[in-house]
């Protein structure tokens, strides 16, 4: 019996060291979990008979350490929670903490197993988020977009005088403005419905040009569109106390005023939509002109050049033209009991009865964990607890040798004495 139950001891030991072995084996492995074998006794009937290895427990719930790549496209999650992925074969959703993404040639996002990263789409017109399901990526071109607002905040120099001579619109498209008609400048690019680029100008100057007097805290702003003016002069006028603009009047008309363009039809054949300017922010005060602002919405067509996740788990698409749209969000799961999903693989598990239904959110809501861009999750074996439960299992094996050793030497001087 003895040496049945050394047996038993030394079969499970070797069980224990496959476990072991593997967990050191997997030290560098992204996202894995180290597994523990646990020892039970061998019962038949009231007798013990030995040991085996009763079960194998998986620490998932144990975060490894987090690795900076600097890819844009690897992601970890801190805190509890999995990312979902549905496999291409079978559609199996299943859970995992390895976030190596990539952009599929059929536009897809996909994981570093060609698996499909579940996610929530988003509307990039409202920002709004779909209903769960892959998150689909438009490789294509987007459309050009047609300017509609341009937004100058600037200090307007109270020091000015006025210019000495009075405003003269360019003849044609070719002629500049005298700049002895203006005391400042500044250009704003805007799109026409083709995307085709026009440049739209703004001359400041102070009231009174070629009067031989300047109006105190007023400015005219004079439009020039690709070198032909357009539109109605606008003065602006500015608090002689604090400052501020006065007009256009920030509550009333929002600080705006619009350059009628709709319907204007450009060179290569686009069409121009009306341009609101906004000037809030806008002041009067002594000492130099700035210009902190001066930015115009619109853009010309672009294909697609890339993906990249945001800190929110957004999924952003890049494109030639400069412009970033947020095509959809990950999805994070977390379980009741999360030590009890079922591995498909070192790395990858799918829900069982006793780990419950997944809560599927959007990262950092609820019980589900931030992300992390830009790093991975590391393996969260301890590869020094590893190696003393190697030196364990050593002593363990020797001292089972040492029982069957000394069954062996009993049977012996039994046999020899009879």
């Amino acid at each position: 019996m003895s040496f049945d139950i050394a047996l038993s001891g030394i079969q499970a030991i070797n069980d224990s060291l496959d476990v072991t072995s593997h967990n050191i084996a997997n030290a560098g492995t992204y996202g894995y979990k180290a597994s523990r074998a646990n020892f039970s006794t061998l019962v038949a009937g009231n007798q013990v008979t030995g040991v085996q290895v009763g079960s194998t427990t998986q620490n998932i719930g144990l975060q490894g350490g987090i690795l900076n790549t600097g890819r844009s496209l690897d992601a970890s999650i801190n805190g509890k929670g999995f990312f979902i992925a549905k496999d291409a074969a079978t559609g199996e959703i299943q859970y995992t903490r390895v976030g190596i993404f990539d952009a599929s040639k059929d536009g897809y996002l996909i994981d570093a197993s060609g698996r499909k990263v579940q996610g929530y789409p988003v509307d990039v017109q409202t920002g709004v988020m779909g209903a769960q399901g892959d998150i689909t990526i438009p490789t294509g071109a987007i459309p050009a977009v047609a300017s509609e607002k341009v937004s100058y905040v600037g200090n307007l120099s109270a020091d000015w005088v006025a210019p000495s001579a009075g405003w003269t619109a360019p003849a044609t498209a070719a002629d500049a403005p005298d700049t002895a008609t203006f005391n400042m400048s500044k250009a704003s690019v805007i799109y026409d419905t083709l995307g085709g680029k026009h440049t739209l100008t703004q001359y400041f100057a102070r009231t009174g040009g070629g009067s031989g007097a300047s109006t105190a805290n007023s400015v005219d702003v004079h439009y020039v569109l690709d070198g032909l003016e357009v539109g109605t002069p606008t003065t602006m006028t500015f608090d002689g106390t604090t400052g501020q603009m006065l007009t256009p009047d920030p509550a009333a008309d929002a600080g705006s005023i619009t350059i009628g363009l709709a319907g204007t039809t450009t060179a290569n054949g686009g069409v121009l939509n009306d341009i609101v300017i906004n000037y809030t922010g806008t002041t009067g005060f002594a000492g130099e002109a700035t210009t902190s602002t001066n930015n115009a919405d619109g853009y010309a067509s672009g294909t697609f050049s890339g993906v990249t996740l945001g800190e929110d788990g957004s999924v952003i698409a890049s494109y030639t033209n400069g412009q970033k749209q947020t095509i959809g969000r990950l999805a994070v799961a977390t379980f009741p009991d999360e030590g009890a999903l079922t591995a498909v693989s070192d790395t990858s598990w799918t829900t069982s009865i006793a780990s419950g239904e997944p809560l599927v959110t959007a990262a950092g809501v609820g019980m589900a964990g931030t992300i992390n861009v830009s790093t991975l999750e590391q393996s969260n074996v301890d590869i020094t607890s590893e190696l003393v439960g190697l030196m364990t299992s050593q002593r363990n094996y020797q001292a089972n040798s040492k029982v069957i050793q000394t069954e062996s030497t009993m049977l012996q001087s039994l046999m020899q004495a009879i």
